[in-house]
């Protein structure tokens, strides 16, 4: 490469394949820094390019995006075309594409055939050749961030898709008050009832930290569970919850078993909440929960006509096979937890006998669709219970694809749990389920409820606790 350069300000970033594949549209998302993409990386998002899964879609999408920005600027390869037109002024620096052969030195350990090596060796010549400039190495590969750094260069993880730095600030939907709070916003309160309900009309300084549908709670002798149905200002409007716990307000002959279950119950059984995320580890409760009351409301009240359930099948977005049998057949391998839960809900039901049940269950069985993500595209639900199991292995993109496709009176319900993430490239912090939470909090017609407490039996509490 020709004489050194003196340093600039601004950074100078060097892409891995893996980044585009993961977000095609990181082209634009280093705002006034330059990125540099190596010829091996443009290698091998070709060999990624073919199929339907979503890397391959992505592969070919960033395709597009980079013939876009140098269609009629071949003349400017070398010295890097600016994207402040192409990404419509969301960045303002140079996109560089290497144009000759750079070789760094890298260790005789290392062998030069590999991609992540050669990638290696290309940020180690820019390095000495942007003399005091920053050269970063963004990768989503943990194994060459590590190779990187062990060679004294700079190495980051592709930030930009993150929702949240750290999960443990994610929003749970549940806000535990204390006597303080009345204080503080209780001036001018006032109470009314209405339908077996009280509400509370509070106005002071906690109010505007308040969101529509959170649920707070109070300890005490008399225990205190309401949701807030209204924030405007520094006032907002509580409603207390129906009890599920007790026998009597049982969904399918399931009850609450503790309180944040109570909580879900409240949201999944109104018919004003269209979209609800439920959070919690293994035997929370989550999808018995879903079941019973998507049953109520589609087999009882008749809200909804059918539900359909759908998930995951990992690797994501992989085609389900070409094995004999229908969708649901092939789909059935990864129900497990759907027929689990059925046979739970069966059991409330002892008074038709042996007989009475099989005929409840075929019935049941009979509104309750299993799909395939693949071929929710370009689909519209009309009145539909729409489960979503395992959605903590969705991207924020698939997301957006599968909430999209509720039409009218549809109900939507995600359910996963952020530490079991199964997909490459995916962390707690960038999981569409992640996403989702965070960008739905205080719409009125959504909610979210993280689950704390596991029910399943004691064996799987303890091995929770001490494995």
């Amino acid at each position: 490469m020709a004489g050194r350069k003196k340093t600039t300000a601004c950074k100078l970033f060097v892409l891995d394949t893996n980044v585009l594949l993961h977000d095609p549209t990181c082209l634009y998302r280093f705002e006034e820094h330059d990125v540099f993409i190596p010829i091996i990386t443009l290698e091998e998002l070709d060999t990624h390019k073919k199929g339907m899964s979503e890397v391959a879609r992505n592969a070919r999408q960033a395709s597009r995006f980079l013939d876009d920005i140098i269609s009629g600027k071949e003349l400017d390869i070398s010295e890097g075309i600016p994207l402040k037109h192409a990404s419509r002024d969301a960045a303002s620096g140079k996109l560089i594409l290497q144009t000759q052969a750079i070789n760094g030195t890298l260790p005789s350990s290392l062998p030069m055939g590999k991609a992540d090596n050669q990638i290696l060796g290309i940020v180690m010549a820019l390095k000495s050749h942007y003399e005091g400039r920053a050269v970063i190495l963004v990768s989503k590969d943990i194994n060459m961030r590590i190779k990187a750094r062990a060679l004294g260069l700079e190495a980051e993880d592709y930030f930009n898709d993150k929702v949240l730095e750290d999960t443990d600030v994610l929003y749970t939907g549940t806000r535990e008050i204390e006597q303080i709070f009345w204080e503080r916003n209780s001036k001018d309160m006032k109470s009314w009832q209405d339908h077996g309900r009280s509400y509370y009309q509070l106005a002071g300084p906690d109010c505007s930290g308040l969101y529509v549908n959170q649920l707070l709670w109070q300890e005490g002798e008399k225990p205190f569970q309401a949701r807030v149905i209204k924030v405007e200002g520094k006032t907002a409007v509580l409603e207390t919850l129906k009890d599920y716990s007790h026998n009597k307000n049982n969904v399918w002959g399931i009850t609450a078993r503790n309180r944040e279950q109570n909580f879900a119950l409240n949201m999944l059984m109104d018919p004003n909440v269209d979209f609800i995320t439920l959070l919690g580890q293994a035997g929370t409760g989550k999808t018995l929960l879903t079941l019973a009351a998507g049953l109520a409301m589609t087999l009882e009240q008749k809200i909804y006509s059918e539900i359909i359930m759908t998930r995951v099948t990992v690797p994501v977005g992989e085609d389900i096979g070409f094995l004999p049998g229908t969708e649901e057949e092939k789909m059935a391998p990864w129900m497990g937890a759907l027929e689990d839960n059925l046979d739970v809900l069966n059991k409330s039901d002892d008074d038709g006998g042996d007989w009475g049940r099989a005929a409840t269950r075929d019935l049941i069985r009979s509104r309750i669709k299993v799909k395939s993500l693949n071929f929710m595209r370009g689909r519209t639900f009309l009145n539909k219970y729409l489960i979503i199991d395992e959605a903590q292995n969705l991207t924020p993109k698939q997301m957006k694809t599968l909430i999209t496709r509720a039409g009218p009176g549809t109900k939507v319900v995600c359910l996963g749990n952020v530490s079991q993430i199964d997909t490459p490239y995916l962390t707690e912090g960038s999981s569409g389920l992640t996403y989702v939470v965070d960008r739905f909090k205080g719409w009125g017609h959504s909610a979210h409820i993280t689950l704390q407490r596991g029910e399943r039996s004691r064996l799987a509490d303890y091995a929770g606790e001490v494995l």
